[in-house]
């Protein structure tokens, strides 16, 4: 008991203790307190504060915080006074400053996330990077994401032109971020990186082409997943789209369109038709010029299919890899148009008859003529092209002379015999009649590029072409001068291409290259010697130049106001 007493006794005291705050001054007059009524006026007394509130000191309450008004207001504030700040002088480190339109300038001309990062150096040239951002009209950008593109969008209200590079898989959301963020976009191009999809569907691009009415250029990849292509729009010019398969319904109404590719996926279930494809176009886009289709389903009806659809202002045409497509279809090609400048049917079962008719038909039009990786055309085919088109630019017969020439498998066709239908094996054939290894000569006025890659047929070149400016060789296994020593085999290979700047020659014997280099680097781009002297007037003698002319004369070359000599490489990768 007594020990108990004492305890609470102790607890008591200590707590008497704690009691005691001790005499303090006045606020006002700086008497003691204790016992004081101040007589100074002064504020109105306010309530007096709690242990565990302070009214004063407290923070804005957290709902304040979270409210979106607040914080745009707030933001759009900071972002005109940046601007503010980035329209004067700018710090750019070191003390020094320089004015904000020089900034601005070198932002232009720095990638997207260089701008980017540029906005965090400081508040200054963050105003500048907003400034480069509101006024930017063409933007490329390569992303992982939907949220980087979805994040920078919105700082460019006046951008008309945006070129997408995807690295992940994009689906609607990507369309509907373009189309909120960029009212007045008139040009948009996505393509994917890698094995990154595509997953937009049919619905999808159809309602965003619909309400984009200022939309001109589209051009997308990967559209594996559309299932369907029902595109109408007014203002639409150009319109690219790649990896298609399987279109259950395809109605392309865009009466200003001016060109059209659709590329297809190279599969054998594709069951897209391409006959009613054809055929719609005449009557839903009268005005194509250029016409671009890649599938192994072309054949001959649908060539046939758009002669029906009379485009007589088509300009271009390329239907490749249509391995069904013979000299019937170049026939109905000869008879719809009269104008083309660029023809391609590469991958295409045309033989010299129907090159023969293309030279005929566009003598005074045909510009570009594309022709690789078809195996029924020859040498002597291609030399009588080139000699028939004096206005021929670009020359394509790539993998088309190939020594390997197989003959066709045998395989079996429906004979009719006594009224019944039975099995034959048919007898193979030659596909093309050829020699294993052919020579081709090619002497033209207005050649620039020729390309003969992976033509293994070819045994000599002999090209004359005064604008030849490109060469391609590459994988020309057969093509080699032999012995350099002996006169017969020094003629296999003859360059006369003073324009030339560019040989392809990767895949070539290493004799060739040396050849080439040979030919291309000593023969014609050297100069002519210069000799010290010169006649006299009546072409009697010959007399030393005097000194001074030749100084003069090397000055001039020095200076560069003397002829110059093009310089040719040789890749060989």
């Amino acid at each position: 008991m007594a020990s108990s007493s004492d305890a609470s006794s102790a607890l008591a005291a200590a707590a008497a203790a704690g009691k005691k705050r001790g005499s303090y001054n006045c606020g006002r007059c700086g008497l003691p307190k204790k016992g004081h009524v101040c007589a100074v006026a002064g504020e109105e007394q306010k309530p007096p504060r709690r242990a565990l509130h302070f009214d004063e000191a407290a923070p804005p309450p957290p709902p304040e915080k979270k409210v979106k008004v607040e914080v745009v207001e707030v933001d759009s504030s900071s972002s005109e006074e940046e601007e503010r700040e980035a329209r004067g002088w700018v710090e750019v480190g070191g003390g020094r400053r320089v004015p904000g339109e020089v900034v601005v300038e070198v932002m232009r001309r720095l990638p997207p996330r260089g701008v980017a990062a540029s906005a965090a150096v400081c508040r200054g040239w963050r105003g500048c990077a907003r400034r480069v951002w509101r006024a930017a009209d063409e933007l490329r950008l390569r992303a992982a994401g939907v949220r980087p593109v979805g994040a920078l969008l919105p700082r460019c209200p006046a951008l008309s032109r945006l070129v997408l590079r995807m690295e992940s898989d994009i689906d609607a959301t990507m369309l509907a971020c373009v189309a909120f963020s960029c009212p007045n976009l008139q040009y948009l191009e996505i393509s994917m990186v890698g094995s990154a999809a595509n997953r937009m569907t049919g619905d999808e691009l159809t309602r965003f082409v619909s309400e984009k009415r200022s939309l001109s250029v589209l051009k997308l990849d990967g559209c594996s997943n559309l299932n369907f292509l029902n595109i109408s729009s007014s203002s639409l010019s150009t319109l690219w789209l790649s990896d298609l398969s399987s279109l259950s319904k395809s109605v392309i109404n865009c009466p200003n369109l001016n060109e059209l590719s659709l590329g297809f996926t190279q599969q054998n279930n594709d069951s897209t038709d391409l006959i009613s494809l054809m055929d719609s176009l005449g009557r839903t886009c009268s005005n194509l010029r250029n016409l671009h289709i890649s599938s192994i389903h072309l054949c001959n009806e649908a060539v046939f299919a758009l002669e029906s659809a009379n485009l007589r202002g088509l300009c271009m045409l390329s239907l490749i890899l249509g391995s069904k497509i013979t000299d019937a279809a170049v026939a109905s090609i000869v008879r719809s148009y009269a104008s083309l400048d660029l023809l391609d049917l590469s991958g295409s079962s045309i033989t010299d008859n129907g090159l023969g008719m293309i030279c005929k038909a566009f003598p005074h039009t045909l510009t570009r003529l594309l022709l690789a990786l078809c195996p029924n055309i020859t040498s002597c085919g291609v030399q009588v092209a080139t000699s028939q088109l004096p206005l021929l630019q670009l020359m394509d017969c790539g993998k088309s002379l190939c020594a390997n020439s197989q003959p066709e498998a045998e395989r079996s066709y429906f004979g009719e015999i006594y009224g019944g239908i039975k099995f034959c094996s048919k007898l193979p054939i030659q596909r093309k009649q050829q020699p294993n290894y052919q020579k081709l000569i090619i002497k033209h006025a207005n050649l620039k590029k020729l390309s003969l890659w992976g033509c293994s047929a070819l045994d000599a070149l002999y090209v004359n072409c005064p604008e030849l400016s490109d060469l391609n060789l590459n994988c020309c296994t057969n093509l080699h001068p032999g012995a350099m020593s002996l006169p017969e085999n020094a003629e296999r290979l003859l360059l006369q291409c003073p324009s030339l700047k560019d040989v392809h020659a990767s895949g070539c014997r290493d004799m060739l290259i040396g050849a080439i280099r040979n030919q291309v680097l000593n023969e014609f781009a050297s100069a002519e010697p210069r000799v010290p002297c010169k006649r006299l007037a009546d072409g009697s003698k010959r007399v030393q130049v005097p000194h001074f002319m030749l100084e003069q004369q090397f000055e001039e070359e020095k200076w560069g106001s003397g002829s110059k000599r093009s310089q040719c490489t040789v890749h060989l990768s």
